[in-house]
């Protein structure tokens, strides 16, 4: 008996801690306010409701249903902003005054859109505010089906068939967030080691001339006074790299420079033989002075370029890579000639194009990637010479 208590006992708070997690749960976050389909949905719909009222001459209060179904309809605007108040505005609407006035609920076809709100306020709803709308729901399909007790069964169905696809969508939107998360704890292990390297090459190169000048003080003391200056650029560049790089770290941005890569790497990613597409590169313009970073990110961003168009370009036979630097940026220009007619022009980004657009924004750049009108897949990056602001 003692263990079935403690058992009990246990289980109770497991309950209580799951339901104090679903009521803490807050929004997803950003939340569209309102899109261009909202508009056109709306615009769709009002009519439709107009013209069912006019060919059902034997539907039941046909002005109060055509009425409801018209001025309902711009809750569809404020579905994700205010899901709660949307709902209950519906659920007051369509079953309350109703009930109260002893007529039969909505059976207007074209009102089947008012499931799109509970859809909304689990979806795009606090956790609270889906409670207290599940709540709301349930006295919605309590009262709806007072006079037609046989419909309960279906009306629940369709109740949780919506609330289960409002929760699907909204658990993949956070399994999505969840996965940008962890490639962004990635890309700053990435950056932490590449500061690592960069502190170092410079307080390496300092301990050898501070060794330099210590050897040949004695002899020649002009000897000394030229490794101090040394040392002393060597400190203010690295300062300056730690700092850039630091900054980038505090807010938060991921990165991808990997330790050693550079401007003067974009030769090996050249590609004559073999199966697949060609790889020429060509770099123009003064690239001496180039922060590390900067050119660290030109070599990736090319890398992942190039990666992608040898994974996925369809009927390739050549991938370009075009590198120019004036006074102030770098620029980044990858093509390939492969067969663009199956990508959709609104696919969302993978992870391998956030990354290259991440990259370029935490250097202060750009960077975009699409379909080639001339056909094939272009991506271009402008980056600027010094790289962060420090």
């Amino acid at each position: 008996m003692h263990l079935f208590e403690r058992a009990r006992l246990s289980y109770d708070v497991d309950v209580l801690a799951l339901l104090r997690s679903v009521w803490d749960e807050p929004r997803p976050s950003p939340v569209p306010a309102r899109v261009w389909r909202d508009w056109v949905l709306v615009a769709l719909l009002i009519p439709a409701a107009a013209l069912e009222g006019v060919l059902r001459p034997d539907l039941p209060w046909r002005a109060y249903s055509v009425t409801v179904a018209i001025g309902l309809v711009p809750t569809l605007l404020w579905r994700r902003t205010r899901p709660l108040s949307m709902l209950t505005i519906c659920f007051v609407a369509t079953s309350l005054i109703p009930a109260l006035l002893g007529g039969p609920s909505s059976d207007e076809y074209t009102a089947a859109y008012l499931l799109i709100l509970p859809y909304a306020l689990f979806r795009w709803g606090s956790g609270r505010e889906a409670v207290i709308g599940f709540a709301v729901m349930l006295i919605s399909v309590g009262v709806s089906t007072i006079s037609a007790p046989g419909d309960l069964v279906g009306a629940l169905a369709v109740m949780f068939a919506t609330i289960g696809l409002g929760g699907a969508f909204r658990y993949r939107a956070g399994e999505r967030m969840r996965e940008l998360d962890q490639v962004k704890l990635l890309e700053r292990e990435r950056l932490a080691r590449d500061l690592h390297d960069t502190v170092a090459h410079h307080v390496s190169a300092m301990a050898i001339r501070a060794q330099a000048g210590l050897a040949t003080s004695a002899s020649g003391p002009d000897a000394a006074t030229e490794a101090l200056r040394v040392i002393e650029a060597e400190a203010s560049r690295a300062l300056a790299e730690m700092r850039a790089m630091v900054r980038v770290l505090r807010r938060g941005q991921p990165a991808d420079l990997t330790p050693g890569r550079g401007i003067g790497d974009l030769k090996e990613l050249t590609r004559r033989s073999g199966s697949g597409p060609s790889v020429d590169v060509e770099v123009s313009g003064d690239l001496g002075d180039l922060s590390p970073a900067v050119g660290s990110a030109v070599y990736r961003l090319a890398q992942e370029s190039v990666t992608n168009a040898l994974r996925h370009a369809r009927h390739a036979t050549r991938v370009e890579i075009r590198v120019a630097a004036d006074e102030t940026s770098v620029h980044l220009r990858v093509s390939d000639d492969g067969d663009s007619g199956l990508i959709r022009p609104n696919a969302s980004a993978g992870y391998g194009i956030l990354g290259m657009i991440e990259r370029a924004d935490l250097l202060g750049g750009t960077c975009a990637a699409g379909p080639d009108p001339d056909g094939g897949w272009t991506v271009t990056a402008a980056l600027p010479r010094t790289g962060p602001a420090t």
